[in-house]
């Protein structure tokens, strides 16, 4: 990702400030892409649903579980990624795929690994994979989205890293603005991430009309029929 597509601290904590639907429905209005594209699927949920929303960057790498090595008990924790990992601006959200036929078998990260990516500059990471230590991770304040849950890490080990990895049908590639919370994960494309705080503003401020006049006392199916035509109409515009 060229460093200058990259957000100010004050756009990154605008984007913070929205949950995944916000944003979803604000990337709508750009007709960027299609509506069924862009975000993480079902098979992957978020593990702590009260933390608050992350954005980030990803830093993408590609992992198995299940297989023993050829020699040893265990394959070595490679850290030579972390220097890549460096390269992509903070904050940054680790994108690990695991390549295994059933992926889950083994954790790719737990308390330890948690630890280490929040003194990186990483607020959170993604996994078809499986993950462990909940409880100690969720203190941290650090955010898994994963598939499943294992109680041990079995053979773990990086086989690459830095390239384009899918998660949940949705490819994700180095330096992806990411945005993530209890509904799930989300791509944001960068060439409107920083318009999405204000057209989420405004389709919030459509809802609201809608809302009210649903809440008002014995609306109408007319008024109603109204009132959301009006609002569907004006969101088909862009902010």
């Amino acid at each position: 990702m060229p460093m200058d597509s990259s957000l100010t601290a004050g756009e990154l904590a605008l984007l913070r400030h929205l949950n995944t639907c916000q944003v979803a429905d604000a990337i709508e209005t750009f007709d960027v892409r299609l509506r069924n594209e862009g975000f993480v699927g079902a098979s992957v949920r978020c593990m702590f649903p009260n933390l608050p929303p992350v954005v980030g960057y990803a830093v993408t790498a590609r992992v198995r579980t299940s297989e023993p090595p050829m020699t040893g008990r265990s394959y070595p924790d490679r850290t030579d990624w972390w220097n890549y990992l460096l390269t992509v601006p903070a904050p940054r959200v680790v994108v690990l795929e695991d390549m295994d036929r059933h992926p889950g078998l083994g954790s790719c990260a737990g308390e330890v690994h948690a630890h280490i990516f929040k003194a990186l500059g990483c607020v959170a990471l993604v996994t078809n994979g499986a993950v462990r230590d909940l409880e100690a991770v969720e203190r941290i304040g650090f955010c898994f989205f994963a598939a499943s849950v294992a109680v041990s890490r079995v053979y773990f080990h990086t086989i690459e890293f830095g390239i384009p990895v899918e998660i949940g049908n949705l490819k994700i590639g180095p330096g992806d603005l990411l945005h993530g919370d209890r509904h799930g994960v989300i791509s944001i494309p960068a060439s409107i991430a920083g318009q999405i705080p204000a057209a989420a503003a405004r389709v919030s401020a459509l809802e609201r009309r809608v809302i009210e006049v649903a809440d008002s006392a014995k609306p109408t199916l007319e008024e109603l029929r109204d009132v959301v035509r009006q609002s569907v109409g004006e969101a088909r515009f862009r902010p």
